[in-house]
């Protein structure tokens, strides 16, 4: 703690013990005990070295009228100083645990009722329970009835501390075993648990004293398990699920010890509770389940006898809703269970083959059993969505399981889904031996269609799926056609049409007649009144340009099923959309649909050239930034491409200059990038060159933009990089004529602190490598005078008069350093120095032609850094200013002109 800290917290101690109300902003008590964490983490007790902490803590607990915000901080900070074993022993020794921690002096205050008392409690013991000697004086006063008690309090905060407190105890005290006795140190077993532990219990010391007090507890919850988990009246539910919650949280990380003496406790009140069917509770209990499931026993690879028996009656729960969920989350663990998986997957087949009647179950009959009441289910429409939908979701999954355990092959399920789909649609034809009472529940349900879809998006990686492509092909195309699709329908039409394109390599079975229909379909969509759906074709002619086709085969996916003959037209025009959601998509499609042609090096053609003017246009004069944003990415896509194209060079600047003057931050961010590639272009080859990414100033930053595609440039060979160190002030040269040096500038001044922080790491980058003092490992001194003269320049307004302010300014503070060295001569004046000319600077004009090395060493660059990683409240991020903020905010709180309500800010970091 510094010197002025220590000189304010007895006053702050003082005030907030003897004022006896809380701060207008009851957050800064949080802040100041979060400091007093970290102090107490570095230091270690500081009861001794602050003694004003114990007397304010005795004040607080001693004097019921004060705020109980108040009282809850202390009871935190009283049970966070007795989390050492010295700083418990002075605490006692006054006896401020006694009456702090005693729930009754709170009762009988009348304070025990405001909920952040009782947080105030619980956290304060958590705090303090660290220890045996604190274990020891939280049994003997009986603290575990009130603790029990708090497991279902009425404030859910205060109910789920409880829970978090009672199984830090279990967990924190529990005995340490031996490496490899009974199953602890297991490379699988314990060190999982140990890494899942609240905390690191590895720190705990078991004592025989401490062994009899965990004991006690460990009795006492055992009893409160075995009577609160089945409930005798639907009002009891909550506290069911209260205790399933604190249940699932120990036996997910007990070691085996508790974790079998806890299964033994409660296996006949959970098998009371799964077969008493309470529908809420179906889930919490299949997490106990498959806690209990998954660590079980000594012998991890022999699940324990009475969980295997709880999840044999969770799979065959009455209630058809309740045992498919069951079903879903025991297959969504991924347990390599024989028995329980098939069954698992047979009753998640089940609606699909009543709905359908495909033969999805095969000849197998364990499920039949279910089948009826399953009818029954479905046959009413909310129920029957709601298990179809779960169902569908599953069915990927499904077919990834071991092929002895499924009842059919994948493919079987995958034209159980095409069959729902045509159903959803008004289609039953392709469904004689379905449920018709079931139709009726489907058709034209949203929900449905869109499981459905993602289900057969997922399902085109399944094994031996492939010759299912023409079946999903042909549904999906007659989704794209139905006029009552609605957008989002259509979109995940879409997105399965890519991904069963990416993963049949061989399109060649795709009928004519499918892609005249795909082709016209598109083109009916992409003129639809509904942007969301423009938006949506458009995006799809992108991806799937962007589908690689097998070595042998050199057309892209949109090639291979709309001929690529309207792709590039269908984007063109959509660059014209009066929605900017849509110009932005078809500009990356665009990026997409050229790729190819980029990277083969081919002709531009006319149609081409257009589209870069009509870019350009966008960049300048689109209202929205998402446009403009996907303008620059497309530029980055195609100069990483490596395309030798004039054109695109030529463009750079136009980007560079109309990005780097954007209004958005984004669209700025992403010009720094672009000039960031040719940067690395340009200098790779130098020896002393770092990429971004390599730099050491490529910090992170909260406010960054996180580009969502990876550009690379090809590496330069050994003679490249010998004609970059000799020719160094040529390149240099070129990265002012293309604009890059002015992009940088200006980024660098710029108000967004994202986009000065991005051009500072270049500038710095550049700086490193072309200033005279990089090169001198060169020793060529009339290298160093060529790349020195290298000028850019500053326009008279904008950031070109921020630039020339600072460099003015520290031109004149070096101007002033000399004339005091020199003759103590008076100063001139600053404005004056600024306008001054000086080496490397020439001026006409309103412009001004500076050194490019002059400016990169005179910015002070580092400094700047610095400044821009801070974060924003840097200079309020501290505890001095939470603690003048306490003393400031309490000052105003008890002057006495102060109005009724009137408001004090706290400005707490």
């Amino acid at each position: 703690m510094d010197r002025e800290c220590v000189s304010l917290l007895p006053r702050v101690c003082e005030v907030l013990g003897n004022s006896g109300r809380s701060l207008p902003d009851d957050t800064s008590l949080e802040k100041l005990l979060d400091w007093f964490t970290g102090l107490t983490e570095a230091e270690g007790s500081l009861l001794k070295a602050y003694p004003c902490l114990l007397e304010f803590m005795s004040t607080v607990v001693h004097k019921t009228s004060s705020d109980p915000a108040v009282i809850s901080f202390t009871l935190k900070l009283s049970g966070l100083m007795a989390a050492t074993e010295d700083g418990f022993k002075m605490l006692q020794e006054c006896s401020v645990l006694d009456l702090a921690f005693n729930h009754q002096h709170w009762h009988e205050a009348g304070l025990w009722e405001d909920p952040c008392i009782r947080i105030g409690w619980i956290q304060g013991l958590r705090s303090m329970l660290q220890h045996s000697k604190a274990l020891s004086f939280f049994v003997q006063a009986d603290f575990i009835a009130p603790l029990l008690r708090l497991q279902t309090d009425t404030s859910l905060f205060v109910a789920s501390a409880a829970n978090q407190m009672l199984a830090h105890i279990l967990l924190f005290f529990q005995p340490v075993l031996s490496a490899g006795c009974n199953g602890v140190g297991k490379k699988h077993g314990d060190e999982k648990k140990t890494q899942a532990s609240i905390t690191d219990i590895e720190t705990s010391v078991v004592t025989m004293e401490t062994s009899q007090d965990y004991t006690a507890v460990v009795v006492a919850t055992s009893k409160y398990l075995k009577e609160s988990l089945v409930p005798t009246e639907n009002t009891w539910l909550r506290q069911s699920l209260q205790t399933l919650k604190l249940l699932g949280l120990l036996l997910t990380q007990a070691r085996p010890r508790l974790r079998d003496q806890l299964l033994q406790t409660v296996a006949d009140p959970l098998e009371e509770l799964v077969t008493a069917g309470y529908s809420q509770l179906t889930l919490p209990l299949m997490d106990i389940v498959l806690a209990a499931y998954s660590t079980s026993s000594s012998d991890e690879r022999v699940p324990d006898r009475h969980v295997t028996r709880l999840l044999s009656s969770m799979l065959a729960m009455s209630k058809p809703s309740d045992l498919i969920r069951a079903a879903a989350a025991f297959l969504r663990r991924g347990h390599q269970d024989t028995v329980h998986t098939a069954r698992a997957v047979r009753i998640l087949l089940l609606p699909l083959d009543i709905i359908t009647g495909q033969a999805l179950l095969g000849t197998n009959t364990e499920v039949e059993e279910h089948q009826f009441s399953v009818v029954e289910q479905l046959k009413s429409k909310t129920p029957c969505i709601s298990i179809i939908c779960v169902c569908l979701t599953n069915t990927p999954q499904i077919t990834l399981v071991p092929p002895d355990l499924l009842p059919c092959p994948p493919a079987v399920i995958v034209t159980a889904v095409v069959s729902l789909l045509r159903i959803c649609s008004g289609d039953s034809s392709s469904s004689p031996a379905g449920c018709p009472e079931v139709f009726r529940n489907v058709i034209g349900s949203g929900k449905v269609q869109k499981s459905a879809l993602e289900a057969l998006t997922g399902l085109s990686s399944s094994p031996g799926v492939k010759d299912k492509l023409i079946e999903a092909f042909t549904v999906l195309i007659q989704y794209l056609n139905n006029p009552d699709s609605d957008p989002t329908v259509l979109h995940k039409s879409y997105q399965a049409l890519v991904k069963w394109t990416s993963v049949c390599k061989d399109l060649s079975s795709i009928t004519d007649e499918l892609r005249r229909e795909l082709t016209e379909v598109v083109k009916k969509r992409v003129c639809d009144m509904r942007w969301e759906v423009r938006d949506s074709t458009v995006e799809f002619l992108g991806k799937l340009a962007g589908v690689v086709k097998s070595a042998g085969e050199v057309r892209d996916g949109s090639e291979a099923l709309l001929g690529g003959c309207c792709s590039a037209p269908l984007l063109r025009e959509a660059l014209q959309d009066p929605e900017s959601y849509v110009r932005a998509s078809a500009i990356s499609a665009l990026a997409q649909t050229l790729a190819h042609s980029w990277q083969q090096g081919e002709a531009l053609t006319q149609e081409q050239t257009d589209v870069v003017s009509r870019l350009l246009e966008i960049l300048s004069q689109d209202t929205e930034g998402f446009a403009r944003r996907a303008v620059v990415r497309y530029f980055i896509a195609w100069f990483s491409s490596r395309s030798p194209s004039s054109l695109l060079m030529n463009s750079v600047s136009s980007v560079l200059s109309l990005g780097s003057a954007d209004l958005d931050w984004e669209v700025k961010v992403h010009t720094l990038e672009l000039a960031e590639l040719l940067l690395d272009e340009a200098l790779s080859g130098h020896r002393g060159y770092r990429k971004g990414s390599d730099s050491q100033h490529a910090l992170s930053h909260p406010y960054a933009v996180v580009s969502d595609q990876t550009y690379t440039l090809h590496s330069h060979t050994g003679s490249h990089t010998e004609d970059v160190e000799s020719d160094l002030a040529a390149v240099l040269n070129n990265l002012v004529e293309q604009g890059v040096i002015s992009a940088l500038l200006s980024g660098l001044v710029d108000c967004d602190r994202p986009v000065g922080l991005k051009a500072c790491q270049l500038l710095i980058t550049l700086r490193e490598t072309v200033c005279p003092m990089s090169l001198e490992a060169l020793d060529a001194p009339a290298a160093m005078a060529t790349v020195a003269r290298v000028s850019c320049e500053l326009p008279g307004c904008g950031w070109g008069r921020e630039i020339r302010k600072i460099l003015g300014v520290k031109k004149c503070d070096q101007t002033k350093e000399a004339d005091i060295a020199a003759d103590g001569a008076e100063v001139v004046d600053s404005e004056d120095c600024g306008e001054m000319g000086k080496d490397g600077v020439r001026e006409g004009g309103d412009s001004v032609c500076v050194g490019v090395c002059e400016v990169l060493r005179s910015l002070g660059l580092d400094a700047q850094l610095d400044i821009l990683t801070q974060s924003s409240d840097h200079v309020h991020n501290s505890p001095l200013s939470l603690l003048q903020d306490i003393l400031t905010a309490s000052a105003a709180h008890t002057r006495p002109d102060t109005q009724p309500g009137q408001e004090v800010i706290v400005d707490c970091y």
